[in-house]
């Protein structure tokens, strides 16, 4: 089993940039595929970005395209999302999700697909 934890959320203007970061337990964390995903009030958790357990395969939402950047340290245990250009319909709460999975170049885009997800971090972006 995996812990995660968020951290990095806060209130910015449009435009601005924030980093999250998610620091997950154990010892096998290149195991993991990992993703980002978000909820905004009243509206579903969705997808925003992905990474495969080696870090060598990314994927993205197509309205973070550009702007967002996922990345993971497997010696750290840590997975970033870089988002800049921020616009106030990025106002969310984000978390950060884990998936074990033997193919270390497979990343998955369905909230389905995780197994393991963090408390959140709130990222509000103002006009």
């Amino acid at each position: 089993q995996v812990q995660l934890v968020e951290s990095g959320g806060g209130l910015v203007q449009a435009g601005d940039s924030l980093r999250l970061s998610c620091t997950a337990s154990g010892r096998t964390f290149s195991s993991y595929a990992m993703g980002w995903f978000r909820q905004a009030p009243g509206k579903e958790r969705e997808f925003v970005a992905a990474i495969s357990g080696s870090g060598s395969n990314t994927y993205y939402a197509d309205s973070v395209k550009g702007r967002f950047t996922i990345s993971r340290d497997n010696a750290k245990n840590t997975v970033e999302l870089q988002m800049n250009s921020l616009k106030p319909e990025d106002t969310a709460v984000y978390y950060c999700a884990a998936r074990r999975t033997t193919s270390s170049g497979r990343y998955y885009t369905s909230r389905y697909d995780y197994d393991y997800w963090g408390q959140g971090t709130q990222v509000t972006v103002s006009s």
